[in-house]
């Protein structure tokens, strides 16, 4: 009787394990089909997307580089004045700072919070947490008055007109602003989960707390710090709205998202650029989160398993 049920056991193990994969690869294929498409789409001239489905090019291929080349650099048969590589650039400009910035200081205050005590530390961890029920869209316009006019009690300011809007520093501080409260609160959960015995060992020895960040908690928190910077980067490349609203218009500091809405809005019928620069834009992120993809793995699992 237990042999059978044994067995009834295994076989009920194997068939669900192969009813997860199968869908699972299904899924995934999915998921998958439109970015081929796109990738596919993205080595074809104008003729050749209306002339054929992108899938029969992958019997009869008859590709181009001239799509990117006329993307990054500009060309006259798209109409483009410029290429995207300028756009491209500012969004590398604009990306990096406002993912290392949020990061930096989340993890600074996400220690502090966690393990240095002082009255009221809760309150201000509770603070900056509930501070994420603010809407982003309700926050732009008063943020952006802010920058550029400073805020005032009748003739009395109390808060200078910074006159950051329109440059690379107008769009890092909101991104960093924005990010902090859901870094914080991630970055202090895992911190916070170390090892007391670890942290009471180092300031028996006489490290301060300085020393206790910089040699156990950043080499620990690893995991979780590549896993917050994944999301970020990945919000702040993909982000068009805060970059349209404080880059007020100047070209010089707006996004490669910025110049394909333009795209969009000026050439529909520009399959090839759009594609194109789609996915040079799709490649990036790409490339980031399967650098950083065990750390990322790692990061969503800790604290999991004691």
């Amino acid at each position: 009787m237990s042999a059978k049920l044994a067995s009834h056991s295994s076989g009920r193990k194997i068939f669900s394990t192969r009813i997860a994969a199968v869908v699972v690869w299904a899924i995934t294929i999915i998921w998958t089909i439109p970015t081929v498409g796109l990738f596919v789409t993205s080595f074809k001239s104008d003729a050749d997307i209306l002339g054929e489905p992108w899938w029969k090019s992958l019997l009869h291929p008859k590709f181009t580089l001239d799509n990117y080349s006329g993307v990054l650099l500009g060309n006259d048969t798209q109409s483009l004045s410029s290429g995207v590589l300028p756009y491209f650039i500012n969004s590398i400009v604009i990306t990096l700072p406002a993912t290392i910035f949020p990061v930096v200081i989340a993890t600074m205050a996400a220690y502090a919070l966690a393990w240095i005590k002082f009255r009221g530390s809760d309150f201000v961890f509770f603070s900056i947490f509930a501070l994420q029920v603010v809407p982003l869209q309700m926050a732009l316009v008063p943020l952006l008055l802010l920058f550029t006019g400073g805020a005032h009690i009748g003739s009395i300011p109390i808060f200078p007109a910074l006159g950051i809007a329109g440059d690379f520093a107008g769009i890092w501080v909101p991104h960093t602003m924005f990010a902090l409260p859901l870094a914080i609160y991630l970055l202090h959960n895992f911190i916070a989960s170390l090892p007391r015995d670890l942290m009471e060992a180092a300031h028996v020895d006489g490290a301060n707390h300085f020393k206790v960040f910089r040699m156990i908690v950043l080499p620990l928190a690893v995991p979780g710090i590549a896993a917050l910077s994944i999301f970020q980067f990945l919000w702040v490349w993909n982000d068009l709205l805060v970059a349209l609203t404080f880059a007020s218009g100047t070209e010089e500091v707006a996004p490669i998202n910025s110049k394909l809405a333009s795209l969009v809005g000026q050439y529909g019928s520009g399959y090839t650029a759009l594609s194109a620069g789609a996915f040079i834009t799709i490649a990036v992120p790409l490339i980031v989160f399967f650098s950083l993809q065990r750390y990322f793995v790692r990061g969503l699992l800790a604290g999991s398993v004691k």
